[in-house]
């Protein structure tokens, strides 16, 4: 696959879920198919802009489920986004928190209703239910369901639909799917609080290592992008796998957990510097800001003047993966926004042809039909020298 993309498949428009997401043990073919693949190109030679979908498609299905990754693969994305959290018993499930209130059926199930409890995640008082609290088994009685339904009540249709998958299911759907389609299927995996779940005695990295190694995604041109918002968990990762890594980051006030914990007095803000890019750099192959980093909305909410991120990011060699665009108004900056209605679709495709020709290197998106058309007029031709 060349980075003009010319050899893309790309299935855009109303591509549906046919068929189950029941996972079957990998078939010799199968496996013989993804030790096939592992020699494939590096993600420096995937098209730019990618188009990552976050949490799959979750503009259409609920998030992190099987059905939402499968949509996010048919309708075109690059890369597909995990994020992992573990059960009591040490499984890794991708949920976008171990709060899981909001996005399971769990406040519906009798059984459960003494597990609810409050905790300091991060230093924040959470309350609700955690998969720590649960075994996989417990965990795997549960449905997923729409997190954001006031805003995406269609996605409501498909509450119930699936469970909540581990990452080792994911893995084998995505070694089933890269044999089927002749190609592999990119992940972009995110430990999330591992400065938390380390102190339960719940580390990620290490699981997460092991699962990359037995399904042949731990070495440099592996199809994974490794991510987090805690620079240590990176570092962690990266004397386990040369698989290529993200660092993620907030807010520019604000400061990573482990810094917290670490007392290191560093914010974003001094990350995103030269000299934290530079420090960055030493242990990471891109980062994933927040958009806000790249171009600051003002108090209205519109756009403003760019930051000198992009560039000063790649004169450290690394790439940028910055979070999230959607299409509902209630998401955009105002100047792309629609009517009042904060459900509707504004002018998504305008959004994203600015954050583009910044020259970002790729995208996570609730939509990747829409970032895939917005993408592809910025790739015919386009190089990255670096």
């Amino acid at each position: 696959m060349t980075q003009g993309g010319t050899a893309r498949r790309t299935v855009l428009g109303a591509a549906v879920l046919a068929a189950g997401t029941g996972i079957a043990p990998l078939s010799a073919a199968t496996a013989s198919a993804a030790e096939a693949r592992r020699g494939e190109g590096g993600y420096r030679d995937l098209p730019v802009p990618l188009v990552i979908g976050h949490r799959g498609s979750s503009g259409y299905r609920p998030e992190h489920t099987l059905g939402s990754y499968q949509l996010a693969l048919d309708l075109g994305a690059d890369v597909i986004e995990q994020d992992l959290v573990p059960t009591k018993d040490g499984h890794l499930v991708c949920r976008h928190e171990n709060e899981i209130g909001g996005t399971t059926d769990v406040a519906d199930r009798p059984e459960f209703t003494g597990r609810r409890t409050t905790k300091t995640v991060d230093g924040v008082a959470v309350t609700g239910w955690f998969t720590e609290d649960f075994t996989l088994a417990e965990l795997r009685t549960l449905r997923a369901k729409e997190r954001i339904p006031a805003i995406r009540q269609r996605n409501t249709l498909y509450d119930g639909r699936w469970a909540v998958p581990t990452f080792e299911e994911v893995l084998r759907w995505a070694d089933r799917e890269g044999g089927r389609r002749g190609r592999r299927v990119w992940l972009h995996v995110e430990t999330k609080h591992p400065t938390y779940f380390r102190g339960l005695g719940l580390g990620l990295e290490e699981p997460l290592a092991a699962l990359l190694r037995r399904y042949g995604r731990d070495g440099r041109d592996a199809a994974v992008f490794l991510q987090s918002f805690e620079p240590s968990s990176i570092q962690r990762l990266s004397r386990l796998v040369s698989a290529p890594r993200v660092v993620l980051l907030s807010a520019a006030n604000t400061r990573p957990w482990d810094f917290e914990t670490a007392k290191d007095p560093r914010t974003v803000a001094d990350l995103v510097k030269p000299e934290g890019l530079k420090w960055i750099a030493g242990f990471a192959q891109g980062i994933g800001p927040t958009l806000d980093l790249i171009v600051p909305r003002d108090a209205e909410g519109r756009l403003g003047t760019p930051t000198t991120l992009v560039r000063d990011a790649h004169a450290r060699g690394l790439v940028l993966h910055p979070y999230t665009a959607r299409n509902e108004n209630s998401f955009l900056p105002a100047e792309y926004r629609k009517g009042t209605d904060p459900t509707a679709y504004g002018d998504a495709f305008g959004a994203f042809k600015r954050y583009f020709e910044l020259g970002i290197d790729a995208i996570f998106t609730d939509n990747p039909d829409t970032g895939l058309l917005a993408a592809e007029a910025f790739r015919p031709g386009r190089g990255v020298n670096r």
